[in-house]
């Protein structure tokens, strides 16, 4: 244990870290949709060489028992009461990779999906979930200080266990919501919500569950749970203004005491390019010469014209407007056709976007090429082989893939907002500091100007040398978050 651990225990008037169970309704890599997962799955590990004993607990996808089935020891089961319906609960443990996971087995709830395409039937799904956990905790071999819950599909557990396990184990627990993102509520009708879990009718109030004549998950869980705290710094500030707090400014703002802001990191040894045994070349910091052989890979994989000397343009994203793809839309023609440059996009989307980088594709042959799709592999090659790296969102709680790029030696170029202000430092032409580009407002024009910025310090050979090794020399690793969370566990206590 670490001494500043030791000496705020001492503080705190306690001898032991803090055990904690997170609970998620996804955890990389046992089954993942972003990067919610991501978090959950990494966190526990980073937790644990601190010394805390930090474990997951999460429904039991179609996607786990595929892969993962002889590996899960069957702990236990009972029947839980979803208003008029009685549901079997089964509890499996998997060991994994020096993780501890508890699986909530129900094949009518976690049968195919992780989220069903039906909003209602989501939402019940997670209900489900949400009273199977807090009817699991007294029987587990485990027995958490703190429930860490993560965004909507739990954030009625600190609700629950408050008004309606009073007198019961869970009287003693502390818990943690973090808002991964605040757009997702998990909004119904009050009879839905009386239906699922019973919450009684003095609950439909302003003051604790009510928005816009709607029950509200996540509004629940942030009037109850002994502490808020949301994926970045930056976010924790802007989610208390109207524009990014999707109606949830007032209970935020009142609550502000108890809000903090601790950025993600990521898994250095997934993301690594000095040992990624699928990149066709390796490099670090100071010998780059993998990386040109990326870029020759990449532009042949993707049959762009093969020029070490073009800068290359990337984005690899969810095509929406939240991701400031109308943004892209607006100026990709105008720098194509005026500027030297390649762009490479992987993902999918909205349809008029998708549609867009097709046609673009075609006017632009061999210098843009538009993978409508996922491939995990080529996205690590997509890292490794370009020069910039495209994230101009309109809202960004964290974002990972950011520390990503510049882990590769892409250089970002982002909106400055939540987690993309925190993380990226923009290239200052006075003092030469900086690891990548920004533009603070949501206007395409300031993106053409920081893509401009960024061609015209490709042209001086100097510049790029030292914005690239600014960037990989950032240590974006989750154990810096891991900290941060044990000190926000300790305090709690």
């Amino acid at each position: 244990m670490k001494k500043e651990f030791r000496d705020l225990l001492k503080e705190r008037g306690r001898k032991e870290l803090p055990k904690v169970l997170l609970a998620s309704a996804e955890c990389a890599p046992l089954s993942k949709t972003g990067g919610l997962a991501d978090v959950v799955g990494t966190l526990p590990k980073s937790l644990a060489k601190l010394g805390i004993d930090a474990r997951v607990i999460t429904p039991y996808h179609r996607c786990i028992k595929d892969k993962y089935a002889s590996q899960v020891q069957h702990m236990f089961y009972f029947y839980v009461q979803l208003g008029w319906r009685r549901e079997y609960v089964g509890i499996e443990k998997l060991e994994l990779d020096g993780m501890t996971v508890y699986l909530v087995d129900n094949e009518r709830y976690f049968g195919d999906k992780i989220y069903r395409s039906e909003y209602m039937e989501e939402l019940e799904q997670y209900a489900f979930f949400t009273r199977a956990v807090l009817d699991a905790i007294p029987n587990l071999d485990f027995k958490p200080e703190i429930v860490h819950c993560n965004d909507w599909h739990t954030a009625m557990i600190p609700m629950l266990a408050k008004t309606q396990y009073p007198g019961g184990m869970q009287s003693g627990l502390k818990f943690l919501l973090t808002i991964h993102n605040i757009a997702f509520q998990g909004k119904c009708s009050f009879d839905t919500v009386q239906d699922l879990l019973g919450v009684d009718s003095k609950y439909y109030t302003p003051e604790f569950m009510e928005l816009d004549g709607c029950a509200n998950f996540l509004k629940g869980g942030l009037v109850f749970t002994d502490r808020i705290n949301t994926v970045s710094p930056s976010y924790a500030e802007e989610i208390k203004m109207p524009y990014y707090a999707e109606g949830l400014q007032g209970i935020l703002n009142a609550r502000a005491g108890q809000l903090s802001g601790i950025i993600n990191g990521i898994d250095k040894d997934v993301f690594d390019p000095r040992h990624e045994a699928g990149l066709p070349a390796h490099f670090d910091k100071g010998h780059r010469k993998g990386k040109a052989q990326c870029k020759a890979a990449l532009q042949e994989r993707l049959g762009l014209e093969q020029r070490p000397d073009v800068p290359l343009f990337a984005m690899v994203t969810r095509m929406t407007e939240q991701k400031g793809f109308d943004l892209v839309a607006c100026v990709l023609d105008d720098l194509m056709s005026r500027e030297d440059m390649q762009f490479v996009l992987l993902g999918t989307g909205d349809e008029r976007f998708e549609n867009f980088m097709r046609a673009a594709e075609y006017r632009y042959k061999g210098r843009l090429c538009s993978y409508i799709g996922y491939s995990e592999p080529l996205s690590h090659l997509i890292y490794a082989g370009s020069d910039f790296f495209l994230m101009p969102s309109r809202f960004e709680p964290c974002g990972l893939s950011q520390m990503i790029a510049m882990r590769y030696g892409s250089l970002p170029i982002v909106r400055e907002t939540g987690g993309l202000r925190d993380t990226v430092i923009p290239y200052n032409q006075y003092t030469g500091e900086g690891d990548g580009f920004s533009f603070s407002n949501y206007d395409a024009w300031e993106l053409r100007d920081a893509m401009r910025k960024a061609l015209d310090c490709y042209r001086k050979p100097e510049v790029m040398e030292g914005l690239i090794r600014n960037a990989m020399s950032k240590d974006f690793g989750f154990d810096r978050s891991a900290e941060e969370y044990a000190k926000l566990y300790v305090w709690m206590l």
